[in-house]
């Protein structure tokens, strides 16, 4: 069986840096690009970022029993929904990327299995930095949407608090910090490598 590796983290934690280095790294993981009835963003490409859809087109996947998990979320533009999709998942020939939140994690987990999904998160110390990195990254939009950065840096407190991390069982050999973007990516690489040969020896066992 493959892997799900999670990448997950606050807003402007760098996991979409990591998520891309990543990719490049290990070219025979399959991503799982979320589905999002958000508007696209300056820079987002259809497909790769997300695949952006309306709001018909998610109750009519939600009808047919495709959505493995999603979240709403009531913005200043309106309610943005982000989702997986089961359609694109095959744990028994590949391995998969993705970003998702730890709420998405937890249902990915419930629904595949605690050993087939695998978290990965990734954190800064210290919240200025990140803020900072945020409001950098909003201002190079062609429509700073400066009060919906700021909800977003908000839930993030919320959503990523300790306890839920714990909940979730986040251990230290699931979080790494982004003080040092390559050592972050070199210790997320030994782990992902560290699970790979695990069920590589497993599959050859079974063989």
């Amino acid at each position: 069986m493959g892997k799900i590796f999670c990448i997950m983290g606050k807003s402007s934690s760098g996991k979409d840096s990591l998520f891309r280095m990543l990719e490049q790294d290990y070219p025979d993981m399959k991503e799982i690009v979320l589905y999002t009835t958000r508007p696209i963003r300056t820079g987002e490409i259809d497909g790769v970022t997300y695949h952006y859809v309306d709001d018909e087109t998610y109750y009519r996947m939600k009808e047919e029993n495709k959505i493995v998990e999603a979240r709403s979320y009531h913005t200043k533009h309106g309610i943005w929904t982000y989702f997986t999709s089961s359609q694109e998942i095959d744990l028994e020939n590949n391995n998969y990327l993705q970003i998702n939140t730890l709420e998405g994690y937890q249902k990915l987990k419930d629904y595949f299995g605690e050993e087939s999904v695998v978290p990965i998160y990734v954190e800064v110390k210290d919240d200025g930095v990140r803020f900072q990195r945020a409001l950098t990254r909003e201002r190079n939009e062609e429509h700073p949407k400066y009060e919906e950065l700021c909800r977003r840096f908000l839930a993030d407190q919320a959503d990523f608090s300790e306890e839920k991390l714990a909940i979730a069982k986040i251990d230290s050999n699931n979080r790494f910090i982004n003080n040092d973007f390559m050592s972050c990516l070199q210790a997320i690489e030994e782990r992902i490598n560290e699970l790979l040969s695990q069920t590589k020896t497993n599959k050859q066992y079974h063989l």
